[in-house]
């Protein structure tokens, strides 16, 4: 009586290096580098079917947060700015 063994294979996806990029840069501060690796590497996530998508969206999410808070403190600097030249 012979039993017949099933064989698992994983394949494991290679995760996109500019995905990981993205993320990093994001983390270190390079906001808009961070957004164009993130696009860049979500249209060669989606080409070619590679991993690190959670990756590349961090990325992006971090990177435009930190774009748009930058720009708020901007917009109120010169806010307050022009308000207290006006003021005296």
């Amino acid at each position: 009586m012979s039993q017949s063994q099933q064989q698992y294979v994983y394949v494991t996806r290679p995760t996109d290096g500019l995905a990981i990029t993205s993320f990093v840069l994001a983390l270190l501060g390079f906001n808009l580098l961070a957004v164009i690796f993130g696009h860049v590497a979500l249209a060669r996530i989606r080409r070619t079917h590679a991993g690190g998508a959670g990756f590349a969206i961090a990325g992006l999410v971090i990177g435009y947060l930190t774009i748009a808070a930058i720009a708020v403190v901007i917009l109120a600097a010169l806010g307050i700015g022009i308000w207290v030249v006006n003021a005296s």
